[in-house]
């Protein structure tokens, strides 16, 4: 496989995702930039490293198998459902989506040294969130964000980019939302990317590259998402 350079002149064209190499990289460019995002999503790709070594690019993948979580199929722990009974945290949509991106990024996670996301990819994000594209789901204690995810709704598919939480159950909570919000939307499924045990407890599972390309071009027929995310954020204020 001879690995693409993406054209910063047509940020629309990517590679085939079929043709990345055995660890899911199939490009690398020198910036992001919104259009190029949306194209790269619709297409199964996503960027996840930017190197740290010179030139700096970043890297765009499309790993197999892939990690979906179908709605319908989302698992819930105990201590979840404790927390729901008892309506501990305020849940809302929209409402601080650049802090949910500045909460993934300096989360600390398991065996993982930094964070992937760069403040380029919050500056152009955060131009998603304003075109209406990425939206985030947030847990509150009191005024205080304690939680929350974020990620690109395109179509009847989302995009979960990270998720964090400074309090246990946050994240959980935030999920259990978004599902719900699928569920009522008909979103076919929840794109995880890779796998982790905390995906798996929720229920997401592997699929093919195929299939979720597959699946992936059925869902995103329409760019618009089938979802008012406007009507959800003014519904949770």
């Amino acid at each position: 496989m001879e690995l693409a350079f993406l054209d910063n002149k047509h940020p629309e064209i990517l590679p085939d995702p079929q043709l990345a190499d055995s660890s899911g990289l199939v490009a690398v460019s020198t910036n992001l930039g919104t259009e190029r995002l949306v194209a790269a999503y619709q297409k199964g790709i996503f960027p996840w490293v930017k190197l740290k070594d010179f030139p700096h690019y970043w890297c765009w993948y499309s790993p197999d198998p892939r990690m979906l979580l179908y709605p319908h199929e989302f698992k819930m722990s105990r201590s979840l459902k404790k927390t729901l009974k008892q309506n501990r945290f305020k849940i809302k949509i929209d409402q601080s989506f650049t802090e949910v991106m500045r909460g993934c990024a300096t989360a600390k996670r398991p065996q993982q040294e930094s964070t992937w996301i760069e403040p380029e990819m919050e500056v152009d994000y955060t131009r998603l969130h304003h075109q209406g594209i990425t939206h985030s789901v947030e847990a509150y204690w009191g005024d205080e964000l304690v939680g929350g995810l974020y990620g690109l709704a395109i179509g009847r598919a989302f995009f979960g980019e990270s998720m964090f939480h400074r309090m246990p159950e946050a994240s959980k909570v935030c999920m259990h939302q978004l599902v719900e919000i699928a569920q009522i939307h008909g979103i076919d499924f929840i794109d995880c990317q890779v796998s982790n045990p905390f995906l798996k407890s929720l229920g997401a599972r592997e699929v093919s590259r195929t299939v979720f390309l597959r699946q992936l071009e059925n869902a995103t027929q329409q760019s618009q998402s089938v979802i008012n995310w406007s009507e959800l954020a003014a519904s949770c204020n």
